[in-house]
């Protein structure tokens, strides 16, 4: 499965995605668990193109569920990195995102340049309801087989 939408760089975006890819998942037949996880790393990422890119215009999120693995990639077109932010403290909300995002995914990568703009790219390993349509077919596979 692989889905890309582009969207404006507006709160009311964020939404849109968490059902879009919270729907996708959970129709595979993902954990609740495991979807919850990837819904709030990819709203930090989402947050982040929205509050913190320097271009205006769209941002996207693209993403693919394949050999029991989810791929999210959120991208905006702003002008790559800025300088980093002097630690504030542990009460500071600065750079909280990405530590909720690398606690919450297997493997976090950004990747931010300035003719390029930055790209947040979110990996998870899946985790399966028992009744999961993709272990089912699984089963009749093994079974055919066998």
């Amino acid at each position: 499965m692989r889905f890309s939408l582009a969207l404006p760089r507006e709160a009311l975006s964020i939404p849109v995605i968490r059902r879009v890819v919270g729907d996708a998942l959970r129709g595979l037949g993902v954990s609740e668990d495991c979807v919850a996880d990837i819904l709030v790393a990819v709203s930090e990422a989402c947050t982040n193109a929205i509050q913190h890119a320097r271009a205006s215009g769209d941002y996207e999120v693209a993403g693919s569920v394949d050999d029991d693995v989810c791929d999210l990639k959120v991208m905006d077109w702003g002008r790559g990195p800025r300088p980093a932010p002097q630690d504030r403290g542990v009460l500071s909300e600065s750079g909280r995102g990405i530590k909720i995002m690398r606690a919450l995914v297997d493997d976090l990568n950004i990747d931010s340049s300035p003719d390029r703009g930055t790209v947040v790219h979110l990996r998870k390993r899946l985790t399966w309801r028992d009744e999961a349509l993709v272990r089912r077919l699984e089963r009749r596979l093994m079974h055919s087989a066998g």
